[in-house]
């Protein structure tokens, strides 16, 4: 399929099983906010104020973050609104630049790409849950937890939307509980939130621009809604509302942990420390504070591992629509749900924690992911130029200079994996090597479609 090809087939005559229910905005945006805050900003403080002493800086640092993240947002729901097809990457690039290109990018996802960061969160999900619960393995209920949101997935999109919603409400409750706790401290921390000459400094430093490397991780997940974009009401509106709200929403949260973290441990206890919503947890509600802490996080990240167990899979089914090769990865139960898309990202999510070889696997899949983010961004720009006439029911707001930050940030931190980690980043290069030869030699088998089977309309 070239890039002047389109898929603007409706979703449901596309579907073997009738139309999936509706997704609404207030479930996608339940989605983008479970798939963003996980476990980063509850531990990347310590090593950040270790070389950042600032209040201002910190901040700073994290609101940056946030407003690349937005700027990636408006290109993402402009893409979304031209191709509204559930896949995110997978989708963009092959209408942007080549099926192949859109085939790489998909096949980290299918394969890695969500799989590893469902096993790192079960991981600590099972860590966290020891604390509340000890004496229970964590191992155990690592896999259980991964195994309990599969199964809500499986019964459908119906109950994927309910438990999402419920599940992510709860998660920013519990957050906005503990702020509340936070900002009530009798007796807070010195620290000021002012801007001081000597914070010049700070910002133009390396620990700042490492930092802001970190902080991105964290902010990573702000293009959830895009995976399900095909499952969505009325997608040209719905998407560009749940992705600018979600990522908005964290945002907000993002700087308000920080501040009450900053508030309640002194930045000393802090410095270099993991845990540091624990330490800030023990402060605010004495001995109890760690153990409420922990049991905080793991229910925040049942709803973290529930939307990366729901958008993973649609990326292979949409891959197995179009790939006769991959054609039983298509298959949907009559619920909607991808039954054997699901299950794969299942067994692979199992395998690594059972191996404890996933960490090795999401410290050189961030290269690839960082890649195809920038490929897609760099995508908006081409078609733009290429083909200015497209219908754009949503265009990016701030264009040229938004997608251009966006990619000037994400190109920065890929140079600095290059850099830094030369071998995790070639790695992933690697990987993003196999998609295309994997794409290679499935088109060239006897009987395959010269454009990879997609299902194509050209754009009027």
């Amino acid at each position: 399929m070239a890039a002047s090809e389109a898929d603007d087939t409706p979703w449901s005559a596309r579907l073997r099983v009738g139309a999936p229910p509706s997704v609404s905005v207030p479930v996608a945006t339940a989605l983008v906010v479970a798939d963003m805050i996980g476990v980063g900003v509850f531990t990347s403080l310590g090593f950040q104020v270790k070389d950042i002493p600032s209040g201002f800086a910190i901040l700073l640092l994290w609101g940056i973050g946030g407003v690349v993240a937005l700027c990636g947002v408006f290109a993402y729901a402009e893409l979304g609104g031209m191709f509204p097809r559930s896949s995110g990457e997978y989708n963009f690039l092959s209408r942007a630049f080549h099926p192949a290109i859109g085939f790489m990018a998909g096949f980290v996802s299918a394969t890695v790409g969500f799989a590893a960061p469902v096993a790192l969160s079960a991981m600590a999900f099972g860590h966290y849950a020891t604390v509340v619960l000890p004496g229970v393995p964590s191992r155990l209920m690592a896999v259980g937890a991964v195994w309990l949101v599969s199964l809500v997935q499986l019964g459908g999109v119906r109950y994927s939307s309910s438990f999402q919603l419920v599940s992510t409400i709860l998660k920013v409750g519990l957050i906005a509980a503990f702020l509340v706790a936070g900002v009530l401290l009798p007796s807070p921390q010195p620290v000021s939130f002012v801007p001081a000459l000597s914070d010049l400094g700070l910002i133009a430093s390396g620990p700042f621009a490492i930092g802001l490397v970190f902080v991105m991780y964290a902010f990573s997940g702000w293009n959830a809604a895009t995976y399900i974009i095909g499952e969505m009401h009325a997608p040209e509106q719905s998407l560009p509302r749940s992705l600018l709200a979600g990522t908005a929403i964290v945002l907000v949260l993002y700087i308000a942990l920080n501040t009450v973290f900053l508030l309640a441990a002194p930045m000393g206890s802090l410095a270099g420390q993991l845990q540091v919503a624990s330490i800030a947890g023990s402060y605010i509600f004495g001995e109890l504070g760690g153990r409420m802490v922990a049991a905080m996080i793991c229910i925040g990240l049942v709803p973290s591992i529930a939307a990366m167990m729901w958008i993973g899979p649609r990326v292979t089914m949409t891959m197995g629509e179009d790939v006769p090769a991959l054609s039983i990865f298509a298959r949907r139960s009559r619920a909607g749900a991808p039954i054997n898309a699901l299950l794969l990202q299942l067994a692979v999510a199992n395998l690594m924690l059972l191996t404890d070889s996933f960490e090795a696997v999401l410290d050189f899949i961030q290269f690839s992911l960082l890649a195809c983010s920038f490929l897609t961004v760099l995508g908006l720009f081409k078609l733009r130029v290429t083909h200015p006439d497209l219908a754009r029911p949503y265009r990016a707001w701030g264009y040229p200079v938004t997608p251009a930050v966006f990619l000037l940030v994400t190109g920065f931190m890929m140079y600095y994996l290059f850099a830094q980690r030369p071998l995790q980043a070639m790695l992933g290069t690697a990987v993003m090597i196999s998609g295309l030869l994997i794409y290679l030699l499935a088109h060239r088998r006897p009987g395959a479609r010269a454009a990879g089977a997609y299902p194509s309309r050209e754009v009027r």
